[in-house]
This record gives C-alpha cells, sequence and structure tokens, in this order.
C-alpha cells in the first residue's frame, strides 16, 4: 500500500459525492419533478444497491472468508446504519435561509442521505482494499449512479421553497460528504488488518441492504405503483449485473 493508492480511493470516493449535486439540475428548468418519477428513481437506486450488496459484496467476502463472518459482518453494518439513523433523527436541524417548519422535511431527506452515505463510503474503501481495482471500481461506479437520484430526492423540498439551483447542488453534495471521509479510513483499516476483510464486506453490504430496506423502498413505494416499483427495482437490479459482467468480476 502505497500514498497513490490512498489518493485514489479518496479522488474516486469525492467524485461519488460530486455525482449527487447533478441531481439538482432537472431543477434549473422547472421547480418540481413529478412524484412519481422520484418514486422510480429510488427504486432504481435500490435495485443497484441490493444486486451490489449480495453479487459483489457479500460474494466477494464469501471467497475470502467463511459464511458467519460475513453474516456476523451485515448485522453489525445494520445496526450501525439504524443507531446512526436514530441519533440524527433525534436533534433538530435547520437548512438554508428556509424556517424550521419549512425545512422540516429538507432536514429529515438530508439527515437520512448523509447517514445512509457512510456506508456507501466505506463500501468504495473496502472494495479496494480487496486489491481488486476493477470491484472498487465497480462499487463506486454503482454509488455514482445512484448518487444522482439522491441529490435530486434532496432537491425537491428546497427548490420548491425557492432555494436555488447552486444552493441545492451544495446541498446534495453535502450529503454525500461521508463518501471520501469513509472511504480512506475504510480502506487504510482493511488493508493493514487483512483478516477484517470478509467482516468488512459484510458490514458495507448490510448496511447498504438496511438503508434501501428502511429509507429507498418506502419512499419508493409512496410516490409510485407498485408495479412501477418493482419494475425500477428490477431495472437498477439487472443493470448493476451488467456492470459487474462488463468489469469481468
Amino acid at each position: 500500500m502505497d500514498a497513490s493508492s490512498v489518493w485514489q480511493v479518496f479522488v474516486v470516493a469525492l467524485i461519488t459525492d460530486l455525482a449527487t449535486g447533478i441531481g439538482a439540475v432537472p431543477f434549473a428548468f422547472s421547480r418540481t419533478l413529478s412524484r412519481k418519477w422520484e418514486g422510480i428513481s429510488c427504486a432504481v437506486a435500490g435495485g443497484m444497491m441490493i444486486s451490489a450488496s449480495v453479487f459483489s459484496l457479500a460474494e466477494q467476502g464469501l471467497r475470502r472468508g467463511r459464511a458467519w463472518e460475513i453474516v456476523l459482518g451485515m448485522l453489525a453494518g445494520a445496526l450501525f446504519f439504524w443507531l446512526t439513523a436514530r441519533f440524527l433523527e433525534g436533534n433538530r436541524w435547520q437548512v438554508a435561509d428556509l424556517s424550521t417548519e419549512d425545512s422540516k422535511q429538507a432536514v429529515l431527506i438530508i439527515a437520512a442521505m448523509f447517514v445512509h452515505s457512510i456506508p456507501e463510503g466505506i463500501a468504495i474503501g473496502v472494495g479496494y482494499a480487496t486489491g481488486d481495482l476493477r470491484f472498487g471500481l465497480l462499487l463506486a461506479i454503482a454509488i455514482a449512479v445512484h448518487n444522482i437520484p439522491e441529490g435530486i430526492a434532496v432537491s425537491v423540498p428546497l427548490r420548491t421553497k425557492g432555494v436555488s439551483i447552486l444552493k441545492c447542488a451544495g446541498w446534495s453534495v453535502f450529503t454525500s460528504v461521508p463518501q471520501p471521509l469513509f472511504a480512506v479510513p475504510a480502506f487504510l483499516l482493511v488493508s493493514v488488518f487483512h483478516p477484517l476483510l470478509p467482516f468488512g464486506l459484510g458490514f458495507a453490504g448490510g448496511a447498504m441492504v438496511f438503508l434501501v430496506a428502511a429509507e429507498l423502498m418506502p419512499e419508493s413505494v409512496s410516490n409510485c405503483t407498485k408495479t412501477e416499483n418493482a419494475w425500477a427495482f428490477m431495472l437498477g437490479f439487472v443493470l448493476m449485473i451488467l456492470f459487474t459482467a462488463g468489469l469481468g468480476l
């Protein structure tokens, strides 16, 4: 492991963070976005993340360790996400120049997105720690792609209250700041303590599975029909499989 590897992990994770800001672009043309498309976007992102968690993270973990290590890691990752989300939900926050009442929905969305960016950052770091650059790149691509609809979700309540496009993009990028911040420590930890790799892969996968179940899918179902939700989820799921196959993993 050398300094160039650490910088590579940081830069890739930073790019995935910046991709979230793209979600504000559609609001340059309109202040609103159909709730149906919000729901569909969440379902596509959820499908990609479940596919990555099962066929990439968990599968890679099983190649390098025993099943109980992966299961323990997944449960620990889910617990970590749940506890972090509860901590943030218990505090009062305010965003942009909005009043507490106006910004309540925005705060809840930003807090949820911020929390679930943490396991995504860990996933990028752990992916690169396997020593397979294609595997790390695969996870980064999946996370960058699904960050775009997350940026849309963050921008919706802000833009409808008159917040500028630039600030919408800024808050969107802010929600993914944990990705570059957590990617490097995860990479260093697993690289130095290699026996932790199976647990680390399970941890990242479990946290992502939990966030899909707790955040993305309920949000999707509340905004679109069950049929639209199911097909959008399937689309994201198979797209992730195609990414995996295309990178030869």
